[in-house]
This record gives structure tokens, C-alpha cells and sequence, in this order.
């Protein structure tokens, strides 16, 4: 059977956005309920949790099992009257391989004094090499961070104090490296922090029920991969799938593209019978699942609003 599954934002960071009549009349007629954090709905991980460094750390570089793994990525922090904002993490900030690399070398010493081995398989994910015993304080995500204020975000409590410390020290290292100089003339946004994020160690296993996930998330497409399901990213617009496929549209706010490039030729592949199944997961845990039968429930009225 073929089903198709949109993993959406929370419905509330659409404002005031309108949703098409076509879209309205088929959440109003389809089935709805409840359901838990979207990554448990894509993934089965035993022990329970999101343990991303370790699984992005083998898909980038195949070593991840002897050891625990923290992502410290390179970030771009912009002072404020308030205190400090995280603007840009990781790819965003487009580094160079030459560029990581210059930049890790005075870190190096820094986090191997404290113990810790850091490094950049890839120019936009660096990592911190951890004893499997570490113990350490709870860490922000840094989508949850970024336009925030800095200082909400970072770890608190005994263990929150000496990764408050290393990060401030990284930050002195990184202010005046020549690194951010070049790329402040090119018009770039310096790299002068780094994001502490995704504490783990190797999952006992990961499996999926999708056959495909379509992400432009790299830790999304890295535990797919894990599950031994195709791991692609984002196309512009839905067409066509086979199997049973997700597409993580998490990051769109802008519903009419996401009705008119998703949502409505999802409709349309339901209607020709194409997809047999259509679920639409929302970030705030509801979701709709959608059928073609359900066009004869006549008697239910559109949603009023995506976030009715």
C-alpha cells in the first residue's frame, strides 16, 4: 500500500495564513487525533531518545561505536542591549573544508587539556570524542536556540558550569582568529561560537516502517539511513512515491507553498488513487490522517483555520 506522510511545523507558526477551500474540506472530512514527538512517529530507537552526535558521527565518519559523541558546530553568536543571539548554525554558515580546519586548530588544545578530541568530518558538523561514562548537563537543540537569547539555552547546574567555561574560552579563541577576518571582508558571518548539542552514544538499533524519508535535516536523513531506508533530500513539490514515503517540511512557514507544492497534489494523488493513505504530522502532536473515502462525509464541515 502507498502512503505519503508531510511532517509539518507546529500549526500555530502558520499566523494568520488561509487555508484553500480544497485544503480546508479535506482536514475537516478526514480523521484526527493525537500523537507523540514526530521523531518517535518516524523512528523506533532503543534506548528511547534522539541520540544524534553518535548517529551523524557514523554517518559521517564510521567510528562512533567505542565512544560517547557531542556535536559542537560551529556557530555565529551576535551580541546584543540584551545579552547574545544565536543567528546561524552549522550549514548555514557554509564553511570551507580549509576554512574548519583552520578554525579547529587552535581549538585542539583547548579541548584536549579538559580530555576531549575535536574534530570535523564534515565542514558543518564538528564533534567532541567523549568518555562513554561522561556525565553531563542537559543540551539545547539549536533550532530550539536560534533567535533566542543566548543564555536561556546554555546548560545549567554543576556539570552546566564547566561547559559554560569551555565555551567561553572558545569564544576568546575564536573572536580575532584571521579565519573570521577573511570572511568578515567577503561579507560572511564570522564563526565566533559553537553550539554544544546532541550528547550520545550509539543506539542498541533504529527501524522505521517508511521504505523512503525525503529531509534536508542531515541528522533525519542519518538515522534513515541507519534504518536502511532511502535517505533523500527534499524535492521541490510532491509528485510521485511508491512505498511508504515521508517528507519533512518542518522548516516551511509559508502555507500557501506548502498547499500549493503539497498539500493539494497530495489530494490529488488520493483522489486518482496513487496514495491509498495521506498523514499530515504536525510539530504540536496532531495529526490527520486522510483517505479518499472520506470525500462522502459530506455532513462535515471545512476547518476553519489550520489551527482550529
Amino acid at each position: 500500500m502507498t502512503s505519503a506522510t508531510l511532517l509539518l511545523p507546529a500549526r500555530d507558526s502558520f499566523g494568520g495564513q488561509r487555508l484553500t477551500p480544497e485544503v480546508a474540506k479535506a482536514l475537516g472530512r478526514g480523521d484526527r487525533s493525537l500523537a507523540g514527538a514526530q521523531h518517535a512517529r518516524l523512528f523506533d530507537i532503543l534506548p528511547r531518545g534522539w541520540p544524534v552526535a553518535a548517529v551523524t558521527r557514523q554517518r559521517d565518519a564510521g567510528d562512533a561505536s567505542q565512544s560517547a559523541w557531542l556535536r559542537a558546530d560551529p556557530a555565529y553568536v551576535r551580541p546584543d542591549i540584551n545579552g547574545a543571539r544565536l543567528l546561524a548554525y552549522g550549514a548555514a554558515l557554509a564553511l570551507t573544508p580549509e576554512e574548519a580546519d583552520e578554525l579547529l586548530r587552535p581549538l585542539r588544545p583547548l579541548f584536549g587539556d579538559s580530555g576531549f578530541t575535536i574534530d570535523a568530518p564534515v565542514p558543518s558538523r564538528w564533534y567532541l570524542r567523549l568518555p562513554r561514562e561522561a556525565r553531563l548537563p542537559v543540551f539545547h537543540g539549536p533550532d530550539e536556540a536560534l533567535g533566542a537569547d543566548l543564555f536561556e539555552h546554555l546548560p545549567d547546574g554543576p556539570e552546566g558550569r564547566r561547559w559554560r567555561a569551555l565555551l567561553s574560552e572558545a569564544q576568546v579563541v575564536l573572536h580575532n582568529h584571521p579565519v573570521n577576518a577573511r570572511r568578515a571582508a567577503a561579507g560572511k558571518a564570522p564563526v565566533n561560537s559553537l553550539w554544544f548539542w546532541g550528547a550520545s552514544a550509539m543506539p542498541d538499533h533504529v527501524t522505521t516502517t517508511h521504505t523512503a524519508i525525503f529531509s534536508d535535516d542531515d541528522a533525519v536523513q542519518a538515522f534513515a539511513a541507519m534504518a536502511k531506508a532511502v535517505a533523500m533530500p527534499l524535492p521541490g513539490r510532491f509528485g510521485q512515491v511508491e512505498g511508504q514515503s515521508v517528507f519533512d517540511l518542518r522548516y516551511v512557514r509559508d502555507l500557501a507553498l506548502l498547499q500549493s507544492q503539497w498539500m493539494e497534489p497530495l489530494l490529488g494523488a488520493l483522489r486518482s488513487g496513487d496514495v491509498a493513505t495521506a498523514s499530515l504530522e504536525f510539530a504540536d502532536g496532531t495529526r490527520f490522517v486522510l483517505r479518499a473515502g472520506q470525500r462522502w462525509r459530506f455532513w462535515r464541515r471545512p476547518l476553519p483555520s489550520i489551527a482550529a
